[in-house]
């Protein structure tokens, strides 16, 4: 494999769970210097740092003065404008993790940033990068989409307290929406409520698509186990994909109830598609890693994450 002859200064700005994992990958990696964890917290980032075999700091212009090339932002929801304004005014490739920020305004004022300092901005919606997803997005493209619905169930996060969950997951969703069905969402229809805390915790969302079709979202935080699952409608197939487990199954050439042939009757061909082994957040990074140094396009835009976020802070009304 080819290597770069002069790789690429990173860091990682926030050591908490999606910190220490782009700090794990980038740190193995022979095409990253990864120069440092900066988070505020002594005891967490010299934690991770020494796990990732670099240095800790505790401040983001203490990393600037050091010289990087790119940083990936893993900081709370709140402080995604301050952080990344920051870097990249310095000129500085960023990973944003989602949701890109904490207001559309917020998100468009990072876009036009890093438009005007001709940087990459990717946001971190992960999912695109599961190879299930990828395997649907390819089995559907080009076909007629009817609908979309989308479950993203669980317990309670601990980690999250400075969001909501349609802030939280429901974004990841809403952008798997336009993405496969590859329309813009132009209605919306929401129920949300608070079971406990100070933010809403279960969410039914429904959508209409320019292109037609119907989408909804069933996700909440009171299930007590994970499940995670997309079913798509075609004008010729319903596909299953299971985000969890990592597969994909195929309904095709399915008979409607009440034709004359009884045997016909609720009849189906199933088959399930192959998915590849790839971890999500690993193509993510190397995605990323493609584009600043211009062998692919970005692949998910500051506006693909900025359209996800308002979206989803028009739901919550």
């Amino acid at each position: 494999m080819k290597t770069d002859p002069h790789p690429l200064r990173l860091a990682v700005i926030g050591a908490g769970s999606m910190g220490r994992n782009h700090a794990r990958i980038l740190a193995s990696l022979p095409s990253v210097d990864l120069v440092a964890i900066v988070d505020p917290d002594a005891e967490t980032r010299e934690q991770v740092a020494r796990l990732a075999q670099t240095e800790g700091m505790s401040d983001v212009d203490e990393v600037i003065a050091r010289g990087i090339d790119a940083a990936v932002v893993a900081v709370p929801t709140v402080e995604h404008h301050r952080v990344a304004a920051k870097l990249i005014d310095a000129g500085v490739h960023l990973l944003i993790e989602k949701p890109i920020a904490a207001s559309t305004a917020e998100a468009r004022d990072l876009i036009a940033r890093s438009a005007s300092k001709g940087i990459v901005l990717t946001v971190g919606h992960v999912e695109r990068f599961n190879p299930a997803i990828r395997t649907l997005f390819e089995a559907i493209n080009g076909e007629e989409i009817i609908s979309i619905a989308i479950s993203r169930v669980g317990p309670f996060p601990p980690r999250i307290s400075d969001v909501g969950i349609v802030t939280d997951l429901g974004v990841h969703d809403i952008d798997l929406i336009r993405w496969l069905s590859g329309s813009e969402i132009v209605e919306h229809q929401s129920l949300l409520t608070r079971a406990r805390g100070q933010h809403e915790d279960i969410a039914f969302l429904q959508f209409r698509l320019a292109n037609g079709a119907l989408a909804h979202i069933n996700t909440n935080w009171l299930t007590p186990f994970k499940e995670r699952r997309i079913s798509v409608s075609t004008a010729k197939r319903f596909i299953v994909c299971d985000m969890l487990l990592r597969t994909v199954n195929e309904f095709s050439g399915f008979m409607p109830d009440g034709v004359p042939d009884r045997l016909a009757q609720g009849s189906f061909v199933s088959r399930s598609l192959s998915v590849p082994f790839v971890e999500p957040l690993r193509a993510e990074v190397d995605a990323f890693l493609d584009a600043i140094r211009g062998r692919a396009p970005v692949m998910v835009s500051g506006h693909d994450g900025a359209r996800a976020l308002e979206v989803a802070l028009t739901c919550l009304g």
